[in-house]
């Protein structure tokens, strides 16, 4: 394999763009497919590879519809959930918003030699740039998702979620460096990869305070249903009925988020029930809520029930799901989409994401919030022992968001040195150890009582310490370096070359 694609070397400059963006394409649906539901994981470092591959001899232009097209296989087929989900949204991320950021880091990658590196640290930065905005970011499709059950998950524990991602970015500009018989610098970042893996091992992951017995209950029900489409006092039921089998002793019972849903919490005939529950089991009761809060305004909680049936403490979710609990651009948006988008916006919560209970020092991440690593950072800061995530995904079509949820978890787990626990009324639930090892995971549309006993723990992993520092400046320093190499490179060929 030559820097230059033989068989395509006499093509006319309209057949090289096709076959270029065709091949930007396959590097795309690469990254896709190894994202969860289908967890192909090999195939993200090989997409990555053939994506920076592509680049050589090509000008701006060229490079940015390589991009361009790479992020349409990456996003549009990951990005289906969000068809159903809001009409407004899927359109605007996947045929515009991605295309555009992605064709950009492509045009702004030298297409020499040195043009692997480069992409590289554009693909961290970005990723970066996503858990952070837009709308305070969404993190859905990542590449460090990709290796949710892949061999790089352990450099969570040492360089965070975001150095998983550019462990991912930089395999592959790697084996494109192979590829391209660079063979010094795709040796050396193989090499790389593999230390800060191995290292992430053998890194600190705490230690163990305590042991506690957790009881997870998931009601069931069918999948696809919105709260505005559901009775609400049926989900509260059959999380009742379906915590009848639990096996005592237990410790805690975790229900998922918002399976309360009425006008106010205090004084309901909701809350009796659920004391009394506590009380019954003689356990600390974990419950998510949502509470009016005025015509436009809701509140989306969890509250933490003492085994004396005394309320402990309240946590309101902080991160909220753009076009889902609130609307960016409301004004703007009820333009085109009045009718798809929700009518209340969840007000931000501002408590300690993390409560002392009997059961422990409870963390807390609401449903959506697991895809943020600075939210379970939030959780340590405040000296979580174990990590819990009530969530509610039965109004999302297909399974693309509860399995990436579950891989997020997994990432959370390992640069935490937590276990995380996850509740969901539809599924999944189970629970991940700070190895990333999934436990007792539930189907769809089970009822389900999963009963675990887990520990709790304290310390710092380098993760936690460090943050996303080192790949930051990884990202940054590939790019700029590139950039200064590609300068003094000896240009021995014309840029608009054929691939």
């Amino acid at each position: 394999m030559t820097e230059t694609l033989a068989d395509t070397s006499r093509a006319a400059p309209l057949d090289r763009f096709w076959i270029r963006s065709a091949l930007g394409l396959l590097a795309g649906l690469g990254v896709c497919f190894a994202l969860p539901p289908w967890g192909w994981w090999p195939l993200a470092p090989l997409g990555v590879a053939l994506w920076a591959y592509l680049l050589d001899r090509a000008n701006w232009k060229e490079r940015f519809w390589v991009g361009a097209f790479a992020a349409w296989g990456w996003f549009v087929p990951s990005w289906l959930w969000m068809a159903s989900f809001s009409f407004v949204g899927w359109p605007i991320g996947v045929a515009i918003f991605f295309p555009v950021v992605y064709g950009a880091v492509s045009a702004l990658t030298p297409p020499g030699r040195f043009r692997f590196l480069a992409l590289a640290g554009w693909l961290v930065l970005v990723d970066w740039f996503r858990w952070h905005a837009p709308f305070g970011g969404i993190p859905i499709s990542m590449l460090a998702t990709t290796q949710g059950s892949g061999p790089l998950l352990p450099g969570a524990r040492i360089v965070s979620s975001l150095g998983v991602s550019a462990t991912v970015a930089f395999a592959g500009a790697s084996l494109g460096a192979l590829a391209a018989r660079r063979w010094i610098g795709g040796a050396v970042g193989l090499v790389l990869v593999a230390a800060v893996t191995i290292a992430g091992v053998f890194a600190p992951e705490g230690t163990v305070v305590d042991t506690i017995d957790i009881a997870v209950v998931q009601g069931g029900g069918e999948q696809g249903t919105r709260a505005a489409d559901s009775d609400s006092a049926l989900v509260f039921t059959r999380h009742l009925e379906a915590s009848e089998s639990i096996e005592e002793p237990v410790d805690l019972i975790l229900w998922p988020e918002n399976v309360v849903n009425l006008v106010e919490y205090e004084g309901s005939f909701q809350q009796q029930q659920l004391e009394e529950l506590a009380i019954r089991y003689d356990a600390t009761l974990v419950v998510g809520i949502v509470e009016d809060a005025g015509p436009e305004h809701f509140l989306n909680a969890v509250i933490v029930i003492g085994p004396d049936g005394e309320q402990i403490g309240r946590f309101d979710k902080v991160r909220r799901v753009p076009f889902g609990e609130y609307t960016p651009l409301r004004s703007l948006m009820e333009v085109f989409a009045e009718d798809q988008l929700p009518p209340k916006d969840q007000i931000v919560g501002t408590e300690s994401p993390t409560i002392d209970t009997p059961a422990g020092n409870l963390g807390f991440a609401i449903s959506y919030e697991i895809f943020f690593p600075r939210r379970t950072r939030a959780t340590l800061a405040d000296g979580s022992e174990i990590i819990l995530n009530p969530t509610n995904g039965s109004s999302y079509w297909l399974t693309q968001i509860q399995t990436q949820q579950l891989a997020s978890s997994k990432l959370r787990a390992v640069e935490s040195g937590r276990w995380v626990v996850q509740a969901a009324p539809t599924g999944f639930s189970g629970f991940v150890d700070p190895a990333g090892n999934l436990f007792d995971q539930t189907e769809i549309s089970e009822r389900a009582v999963l009963h675990k006993t887990v520990e709790l723990r304290d310390g710092d992993t380098w993760a936690f310490t460090l943050g996303n520092t080192p790949a930051i400046f990884a990202g940054a320093a590939a790019v700029i370096g590139a950039w200064l190499l590609a300068r003094r490179e000896v240009d021995d060929y014309p840029p608009t070359a054929e691939i």
